[in-house]
């Protein structure tokens, strides 16, 4: 954190700190409960057809802006795509990127952006990034009970379910501003090691 403030500080750009993550999408839903009235049975539909899209995502819980971008796989490219993207987006600022342990972000492949820097959580700890309450947002509230007939449909509906979140910039900080995202001292801990 210490090094992500000064090297901000010595290009003449704002800190924005950022946690992010990916989720698979797709055509294979689970049935949830759901409400109907006293004495109905809720039809509900159910499909397993594996065909999967990939949403990425990042939040600023400071303020609640988030980036999505949709690609067809979770792998070092399309993990470069999206750092790319997300560095042009936020150009003014040098982004503290926080992300998990996952293969394709650790990759000596990757060629981090200028204004980016990577911190990564501990291990095993999906609960402290809070990218992934978007994910359960986006799961509960727009995917629930739905079965796609195509997978354009279900992109359609990230597409969709993106601009809602981008668009609720109260709502998201609310979903993700937890008292240690403001203090990082645990996120401080394991980036200064």
């Amino acid at each position: 954190m210490r090094r992500a403030r000064r090297v901000a500080a010595a290009n003449g750009r704002p800190l924005r700190v950022m946690f992010a993550d990916e989720a698979r999408f797709g055509r294979m839903n689970r049935p949830q409960p759901c409400w109907a009235p006293a004495g109905v049975r809720p039809e509900v539909a159910c499909q397993l057809i594996r065909e999967y899209i990939y949403l990425y995502g990042a939040v600023s819980p400071t303020d609640g802006t988030c980036a999505f971008l949709i690609l067809p796989a979770s792998d070092t490219e399309c993990f470069q795509i999206f750092l790319n993207s997300l560095a042009r987006r936020f150009s003014r600022s040098y982004i503290l990127l926080v992300i998990d342990g996952a293969g394709n972000h650790g990759s000596g492949e990757l060629i981090i952006p200028g204004n980016v820097t990577l911190a990564f959580l501990p291990p095993y700890s999906p609960e402290l990034n809070p990218q992934e309450h978007i994910w359960d947002e986006i799961r509960e509230n727009l995917f629930q009970n739905y079965a796609a007939k195509s997978i354009d449909e279900v992109c359609d509906k990230l597409v969709h379910a993106s601009l809602y979140i981008e668009r609720n910039r109260k709502m998201v900080k609310s979903m993700t501003s937890f008292p240690y995202n403001h203090q990082f001292t645990m996120i401080r801990q394991w980036y200064e090691r």
